[in-house]
C-alpha cells in the first residue's frame, strides 16, 4: 500500500505530494521523494505569503483601512486564482453568507456589461477537503478511499469515496470518483474496457493526500496538464465539483454554445443542459459534451472529458484555471494525452465510438423550408432546381406536410401528392427526408391516432411523479413525450414509421425538438416540489431553472429520472430512429438531430439550430462545425442563407459559398419569409450558387474519403487549421477558415460589401484550387481578391485530391471519369488516397465490398496503387490527371511505360487527359 503524509509547516499550505519512483517498493508512512514541482512553487508560496503577513500585520497596527479585514491567508490568494465558493446565480453575495461557507470575502470591481468578473467570496488555501486514507494497486491501475471529515456547505454530503484510477492506454488515463458505500446513476454509454495496464504511459500520476488532489504531467515535457488541488472536492449528493489549473489558455470544446471557437478564459461560464433556444452567446443550447481540447506551449494536446450527463456547468478562469460542477452522477474523467491534436480527438473517439460512415448522398445539397405550404410546392421548387441543373441530392420537408402537426401524417388536402413526390425524385436519384418530433398528440379522440393509443398502451411516455403520463405543449398542442430509454419505446417508433414508409417511402430522417422541447415549463401542472425539480443548486441554465421550456427533472422514464437523463434525450432518440431505418431500408441510416451527446455521431449528425439570416451568424457557423469535429459528429452543417428572417442576395450568395463546405450542406428557411433556394435569386447570384455546387459535387470522392477515415479511425473531416500547424501559435485562435482533412483550405467572405478576403496561409506552398497556381506563404495574413461569384479555395503542398466531373446528384456523378489533382511539395512529393463503395450499402468496409486505393509522386513518377479492389471500381474511370508545381516543362510523358500527349502551361500545370484507365487497375506515370 501507498503512503502519504501532509508536510507540516506553520503556515497553510496550498498542496504537498509525495511520488514514488516507478517500480519501488511502497513507502512507510510519512515517508517519500518530494515532488519535484513543490520545490520551485514552493519558495514562490513563502514569498508570497512573507509578503501577505507584513501587509496584514501593517494593516492591524495603523488601525487598518476601510472593509473587510482579512486574514492573510486569504490576502495570499491572487484575483487570477481565486476559486468561487458561492456560485449561486440571482444572489447578492455577502460577506456574511460567505464567511458561512468558511470561505474569503473581498469585493472586486464589477466588470463592464454585467458579466460576472472576480470572485467575491473564494476559497481559503486550507478548506477543509477529502484525505486521500489509502491507495492500493490493482491489475489496472489503484484504488483508493477518500475521506472528508467536517463537512462541506450542501446537503447530504458523502463523507467516504472511492477513486479508481486505470492505466488504459499508454495515451489514457480513467479516473473515477464516486461515492464508496452507495451506487450512484452513472451514464449508460458503452465504454471499451481495458484488459491490461498501459505498459509505457506518457503520462506519470502523483497524488497530494491531505488535502487530496491529482497531479498529471506529460512525460516528454514535464508539463502539469491536472492539479486538483487548487481548490477544494465537494462530493455531495446533488453538487459534485473538482476545479483543476490548466497549463495554457487555449481552450476548445465544452458543447454547445455559440461563440468563438477558441473560449475565453475571462471569468465565463459555460453550460450543458439541453435546450431549445435560437442560438445566441452566452446560452445553453441544444447539445451537452463534456469534453475539452487544450493546447499546450510547444504544441502538444490534450483532452479531458466528463462522463456525466447531469446537469452541469464548467466554470473558466484566467489562472488558468477551470472548475466542473454538475448536480448529479459521478466523477468520471477520461484524459487523453495525444500528443497530437488530431490524435486526441481519435482517442476520445476510441472511448465514446467512432462515427457512422454516411451515405453517399447524404454528402450532396439538401433543400428544406418551413413554409413551402404544399406538396405541389415542393414539388416545384424540385423541378426549378433540374430545370437550371443545379445540384441536389434530397428534399426535405418541414412539420407542415403533417396533418394537425401531428407524427407519421401527413395532410391529406395540401400533401396528397406527396407520395407522387417522393416516387419522382426516386426516379431522378434524389432523397426525400422530413421532420419528425418526439411530442406525441395527446388529444385525439381515442381510437383515432395509433400512435398515442398504443404508446399509452404500452407504458411507453415519461411519466409524472404520480405514474401518469407528462403533459406539455409542442406543435400539434398538447403532447406526451416517448420515453426512448425503454426498448419497447424503440419497437413502437419502427412500428409507426414503418407504417409511415408504406405510403411515404422517406429516405432520411431529421428529428427535431427532442432537448425535449416543452412550450410549457415542465408539463401543464407544473411540476412537484421537491429537490429534482428544484435541487439545492442549480447550474447557470436560461430560465433559471431546470424545467425551463422543457419537462420536470423529476419525470420517470425506465433508464432513471429525467434529472439524470434529460441530455442523453436526443441520444436515445437518434439510436431508435438509426435503428428503425436500417430495419426499414436495410441501407445505411440518415438522420439529422438537434440534440446531441457524446458517441451521437455513431446514429447522427447535427445542424446548428435555428439560426437567424445574417451576417454574424454565417461566422458563427465556423466555431460550430468545428467545436462538433472535436465531438466526434463529423455530419454537421449550419442552415445556409439563415432560418429566421429575410436573407439578402449577397448574403445568401456568400453563404452558399461556405455551406458547400460545411460538411453537410442544407440550405434551410422558415415559413413566412421569402424564398431563398438557389432558383429565386438573379442569373448572377443563381449561377454562383450553382458553381460552388458544382465545385462540391466535384470533391464528393475526396470528402467521401474522408468522412471513411473519420469512421475508421476518428479523423476530423472540416478541421482547425492548428490540427495541421500545432507549433504555428498564430493558428491557435483562427475560426474564419477551415480545413477540409489535412488539404484543403477554404476562406470565405464573412463581411458585406466586399471584394476581398483576408485569410491566414499557413508556412509552405498552396495551390489555387482552380488554376494550379502557387503561392509560397512564411506563414502569413494575406489578402485575396474575393468577387461575389468566386470562393478561395487552396491546395496544401504534397497532397492529392480525388475529384470527380460533376452532375446535379452524387448518384449521376459516381458514374463520371475521375480527375486526380496534384499538388507537389517543394520536394516534388504528393501522396492521397480513395475509398470507393457503393455509396449505401451496409459496413462495405466491415465486409470487404470496397476499393481502396493509395496515391503517391516522387521522382517525378505518379503511381496509383490499389490495395484493395471491388467490382464497383470496375465501373469508373480516371480521365485526367492535373500536377501542380511541375518547376520544368516535360519533353515527354509516359503512361505505363507508353508516350501520352499533354499540356503544360506557364504557371507549371501539367495536365494529362483522355487517360481513360480503369480505378480497379493500378497505373504509372512519369513526367521526363
Amino acid at each position: 500500500m501507498k503512503s502519504y503524509q501532509k508536510l507540516t509547516t506553520a503556515v497553510p499550505q496550498p498542496v504537498a505530494c509525495w511520488v514514488e519512483e516507478e517500480g519501488a517498493a511502497p513507502t512507510p508512512a510519512g515517508r517519500g521523494k518530494l515532488a519535484p514541482w513543490w520545490v520551485g512553487s514552493g519558495l514562490l508560496v513563502a514569498a508570497v505569503l512573507l509578503s501577505a503577513i507584513t501587509v496584514w500585520v501593517l494593516r492591524q497596527v495603523s488601525g487598518g483601512w476601510p472593509g473587510p479585514v482579512l486574514p492573510p491567508k486569504c490576502l495570499l490568494v491572487p484575483e487570477s486564482h481565486r476559486f468561487d465558493c458561492y456560485p449561486e446565480r440571482r444572489v447578492v453575495v455577502t460577506q456574511e453568507l460567505c464567511e458561512s461557507r468558511g470561505c474569503c470575502f473581498l469585493e472586486s470591481p464589477l466588470p463592464v456589461g454585467g458579466k460576472r468578473g472576480v470572485p467575491w467570496c473564494f476559497y481559503p488555501p486550507d478548506f477543509p477537503s477529502y484525505t486521500l486514507e489509502s491507495l492500493n494497486q490493482t491489475a489496472l491501475g489503484m484504488v483508493g478511499l477518500l475521506v472528508r471529515r467536517q463537512k462541506a456547505y450542501y446537503p447530504r454530503d458523502i463523507e467516504m469515496l472511492r477513486l479508481d484510477v486505470e492505466f488504459e492506454t499508454n495515451t489514457r488515463l480513467h479516473i473515477k470518483i464516486t461515492d464508496a458505500a452507495n451506487p450512484r446513476y452513472e451514464v449508460p454509454l458503452e465504454v471499451p474496457r481495458a484488459m491490461k495496464r498501459a505498459e509505457n504511459p506518457i503520462y506519470s500520476l502523483d497524488f497530494s493526500r491531505d488535502p487530496f488532489g491529482v497531479l498529471l504531467r506529460r512525460r516528454a515535457t514535464g508539463t502539469v496538464l491536472l492539479n486538483t488541488t487548487v481548490a477544494p472536492l465537494i462530493f455531495a449528493d446533488q453538487f459534485l465539483q473538482i476545479a483543476t489549473s490548466l497549463p495554457s489558455k487555449f481552450l476548445y470544446g465544452l458543447g454547445e454554445h455559440r461563440g468563438t471557437f477558441l473560449h475565453s478564459l475571462d471569468w465565463s461560464t459555460l453550460t450543458l443542459w439541453a435546450r431549445d433556444v435560437p442560438p445566441t452567446e452566452s446560452f445553453n443550447l441544444y447539445g451537452a459534451h463534456p469534453f475539452y481540447l487544450l493546447m499546450e506551449e510547444g504544441g502538444d494536446a490534450h483532452g479531458v472529458f466528463l462522463l456525466n450527463s447531469n446537469a452541469m456547468e464548467v466554470a473558466l478562469q484566467p489562472a488558468p484555471g477551470l472548475t466542473w460542477r454538475t448536480i448529479g452522477g459521478v466523477l468520471d474523467f477520461y484524459i487523453f494525452l495525444g500528443p497530437d491534436p488530431n490524435m486526441v480527438i481519435q482517442q476520445y473517439q476510441q472511448v465514446i465510438g467512432f462515427p457512422a460512415m454516411p451515405p453517399l448522398w447524404a454528402l450532396g445539397f439538401h433543400l428544406c423550408r418551413w413554409g413551402y405550404g404544399s406538396s405541389n410546392e415542393t414539388w416545384q421548387t424540385v423541378r426549378a432546381m433540374r430545370n437550371y441543373q443545379i445540384p441536389q441530392d434530397a428534399q426535405w420537408n418541414d412539420i407542415d406536410y403533417m396533418d394537425g402537426y401531428r407524427d407519421f401524417t401527413f395532410d391529406p388536402q395540401k400533401f396528397a401528392s406527396l407520395p407522387s413526390l417522393v416516387e419522382d425524385l426516386h426516379k431522378h436519384g434524389q432523397r426525400y427526408v422530413m421532420i419528425l418530433d418526439p411530442g406525441i398528440s395527446s388529444t385525439n379522440p381515442h381510437g383515432s391516432y395509433w400512435p398515442f393509443d398504443e404508446g399509452l398502451k404500452r407504458g411507453l411516455f415519461l411519466n409524472t411523479t404520480q405514474g401518469q403520463p407528462l403533459i406539455g405543449q409542442v406543435w400539434p398542442g398538447f403532447t406526451a413525450f416517448a420515453d426512448f430509454s425503454n426498448p419497447d419505446t424503440h419497437r413502437w417508433w419502427l412500428e409507426n414509421l414503418q407504417r409511415f414508409h408504406a405510403h411515404v417511402p422517406f429516405d432520411g430522417l431529421w428529428i427535431d425538438m427532442n432537448e425535449p422541447s416543452n412550450f410549457m415549463d415542465g408539463s401543464e401542472d407544473g411540476c412537484p416540489p421537491g429537490e429534482l425539480d428544484s435541487p439545492p443548486y442549480t447550474p447557470a441554465v436560461l430560465g433559471d431553472s431546470l424545467s425551463a421550456k422543457t419537462v420536470c427533472a423529476s419525470a420517470k422514464q425506465k433508464a432513471s429520472v429525467h434529472y439524470n437523463l434529460h441530455n442523453l434525450y436526443g441520444l436515445m432518440e437518434a439510436t431508435a430512429t438509426a435503428s428503425a431505418l436500417i430495419q426499414i431500408r436495410g441501407k445505411r441510416p440518415f438522420v439529422i438531430s438537434r440534440s446531441t451527446f457524446p458517441s451521437q455521431g455513431r446514429f447522427s449528425g447535427h445542424w446548428l439550430g435555428d439560426n437567424r439570416s445574417q451576417w454574424k451568424d454565417m461566422y458563427y457557423s465556423i466555431p460550430g462545425l468545428l467545436s462538433f469535429s472535436l465531438f466526434g459528429i463529423p455530419l454537421v452543417g449550419a442552415d445556409i442563407c439563415g432560418f429566421s428572417g429575410s436573407t439578402s442576395e449577397e448574403l445568401c450568395t456568400r453563404w452558399m459559398q461556405l455551406g458547400a463546405f460545411y460538411p453537410f450542406a442544407r440550405n434551410h428557411n422558415t415559413q413566412n419569409e421569402k424564398a431563398q433556394d438557389p432558383t429565386v435569386f438573379s442569373p448572377a447570384a443563381r449561377t454562383a450558387m450553382k458553381d460552388v455546387l458544382r465545385t462540391r459535387y466535384s470533391l464528393l470522392p475526396f470528402l467521401y474519403t474522408l468522412f471513411h477515415r473519420a469512421h475508421l479511425q476518428g479523423d476530423t473531416v472540416a478541421r482547425p487549421l492548428f490540427f495541421e500547424f500545432p507549433r504555428d501559435v498564430a493558428t491557435l485562435g483562427l475560426d474564419r477558415q477551415f480545413l477540409w482533412g489535412r488539404s484543403l483550405l477554404v476562406t470565405p467572405v464573412l463581411e458585406p460589401g466586399v471584394d476581398w478576403v483576408t485569410g491566414y496561409v499557413p508556412r509552405g506552398v498552396w495551390y489555387d484550387f482552380y488554376t494550379g497556381s502557387s503561392v509560397n506563404s512564411s506563414g502569413e495574413m494575406l489578402k485575396m481578391s474575393a468577387p461575389l461569384e468566386h470562393l478561395n479555395l487552396h491546395v496544401r503542398e504534397g497532397a492529392i485530391l480525388p475529384t470527380q466531373k460533376p452532375a446535379i446528384t452524387s448518384e449521376a456523378t459516381r458514374g463520371n471519369p475521375l480527375r486526380l489533382i496534384v499538388a507537389l511539395s517543394s520536394g516534388a512529393t504528393a501522396w492521397g488516397d480513395l475509398f470507393w463503395d457503393d455509396g449505401e450499402s451496409l459496413d462495405t468496409f466491415e465486409r470487404g465490398s470496397y476499393s481502396y486505393l493509395v496515391f503517391n509522386v516522387t521522382q517525378n513518377i505518379f503511381t496509383s496503387t490499389v490495395l484493395h479492389a471491388s467490382t464497383e471500381a470496375t465501373e469508373v474511370t480516371i480521365g485526367t490527371l492535373s500536377i501542380f508545381g511541375v518547376r520544368e516543362p516535360p519533353s515527354k510523358v509516359l503512361l505505363n511505360g507508353q508516350e501520352k500527349p499533354f499540356s503544360y502551361l506557364k504557371n507549371q500545370v501539367l495536365t494529362v487527359t483522355d487517360l481513360g484507365l480503369s480505378l480497379s487497375q493500378g497505373f504509372s506515370l512519369q513526367w521526363l
